[in-house]
């Protein structure tokens, strides 16, 4: 009898969720049709959403160091770019309480990491509108190949919690649209216990104690990529100031963490003005660093105006990350095959930062990368412009992609080559680029056919001569 009852309260309430759902269909009008649960990159097919665009992410967030628990709420600005009857969010494991749009309760459903959202009237094309989304639980971690075989995402700490995504992690602590294609302005809030600071991204907009708790606004203004944004709260030393050249700088620092190895406010201070002397303006509104104590991290990231490290790292890493704020920043792959201009040009920032500091040239810094490497290297088989999903951070994306631009900076001359890279970074600034594009503005500069160059150097499944 107990079987028997159970069995028809299952029909009843599927009869009637089956019939919500038709109801919000029918409410949604003819014409309207689902967006697309991915952008199709082939990388990562199902992160990013079709059928709109995120223009504004407002966080609230709220997190509990002992448990592990984060209490969000995402308010999400965007624009429909087709007639919508429903579409999707990205957001992995965590428990949605309930979903609006336009302050109106909608249906919602979960299959994997979509959060499929049917608002009860249709969203035309053109048509500005909000997605309120009330979740909870504990963010899990991300692991494999993509990212050296190291963890990354939301990681906790001793005290807090380390948060960094890229490249498909932010969907595991809000949901979003997350692909770097589709990037969007952040208001980010942080509630946490007092005595923590929650660290963001841009500037804080204001700060509070009340009680046991401690609140924290943060406000990034230009345009971001989903994996680029954090909400890390800790134990931090704070020093705040100005670069010499005047850019506002935030440095959090954990104090357990070594003191006197690498100065990160003052290196980061420099090269933040270097690189604006190289590359066009500093094109955020602040500089910075967040450096925690997450041993279990094997990476730094480009965290958008404040890199975050796992450790104090080295000046070398340090001004690789802060290159990142052009290029892979400011400026964004399109598709993640396109990987190799973030870090190629990083990378070759610290060949620059070297020749800058008088240790070794650019060229000489070639020259080692390449007799490193035998011609039966493994090294040089990776098709670095489109190096596949697992070994899409492989040292080939990294070195190879430095060594490209130093062939090329060869054979166009340092006039083009550094009249390119500031036309780059403002041609494509708070945008995305392709290595087409990169190409095309290079031929334009310089006035030569550079096809067979990045051909070579990116493609050939084999060691180039080296020039």
């Amino acid at each position: 009898m107990a079987r028997t009852s159970s069995v028809r309260r299952t029909s009843r309430w599927l009869a009637l969720a089956t019939a919500v759902a038709s109801a919000f269909a029918i409410a949604a009008g003819p014409g309207a049709s689902p967006g697309a649960p991915g952008i199709g990159d082939p990388y990562f097919p199902d992160l990013g959403n079709g059928g709109f665009d995120a223009l504004h992410y407002d966080l609230g967030v709220s997190y509990e160091p002992g448990t592990g628990v984060l209490d969000g709420n995402a308010t999400i600005t965007a624009r429909a770019t087709e007639d919508l009857s429903s579409f999707d969010l990205d957001l992995q494991k965590l428990t949605v309480g309930k979903v609006k749009v336009d302050g109106a309760r909608a249906h919602f459903t979960r299959a994997g990491d979509e959060l499929t959202v049917t608002p009860g009237h249709r969203l035309r094309k053109g048509k500005r509108f909000k997605v309120t989304v009330a979740y909870k639980g504990v963010p899990e971690a991300l692991s494999g190949p993509i990212v050296f075989g190291s963890r990354y995402g939301v990681m906790k700490t001793d005290d807090g919690v380390f948060i960094a995504c890229e490249p498909n992690a932010a969907s595991t602590w809000f949901p979003s649209s997350d692909h770097p294609s589709d990037k969007a302005t952040y208001d980010i809030s942080i509630d946490a216990p007092k005595g923590l600071t929650g660290v963001s991204n841009g500037v804080l907009v204001n700060s509070r104690t009340k009680g046991d708790r401690s609140y924290f606004h943060w406000r990034e203004s230009e345009p971001m990529a989903t994996y680029l944004a954090t909400a890390t709260v800790g134990k931090f030393d704070v020093q705040q100031g100005r670069t010499p050249g005047g850019i506002p700088i935030y440095v959090a620092t954990d104090p357990v963490l070594p003191k006197g190895t690498v100065n990160v406010y003052d290196v980061t201070a420099a090269a933040t003005d270097y690189w604006s002397t190289l590359f066009g303006p500093y094109p955020f509104e602040e500089t910075g660093a967040i450096v925690d104590d997450m041993p279990d991290a094997g990476f730094s990231l480009e965290v958008q105006s404040k890199p975050a490290y796992s450790a104090v790292r080295s000046e070398s890493t340090i001004v690789h990350e802060l290159a990142h704020q052009w290029f892979g920043d400011s400026v964004s792959v399109k598709q993640w095959k396109n990987i190799w201009m973030n870090e190629g040009f990083a990378t070759y920032a610290e060949w620059l930062w070297a020749e800058h500091k008088g240790t070794r040239t650019a060229h000489d810094a070639l020259a080692a990368a390449y007799n490193a490497r035998p011609a039966t290297s493994a090294f040089w088989t990776s098709k670095v412009d489109d190096p596949q999903r697992d070994t899409m951070f492989g040292d080939a994306v990294y070195t190879r992609g430095a060594m490209t631009l130093e062939v090329l900076r060869e054979r166009i001359g340092d006039r083009a080559f550094f009249k390119l890279l500031p036309a780059w970074t403002a041609a494509h600034r708070h945008g995305n680029g392709t290595t087409e594009q990169f190409e095309a503005l290079a031929e334009k500069i310089s006035g030569q056919d550079l096809g067979s160059l990045f051909q070579t150097w990116l493609e050939s499944p084999t060691r180039p001569a080296l020039p």
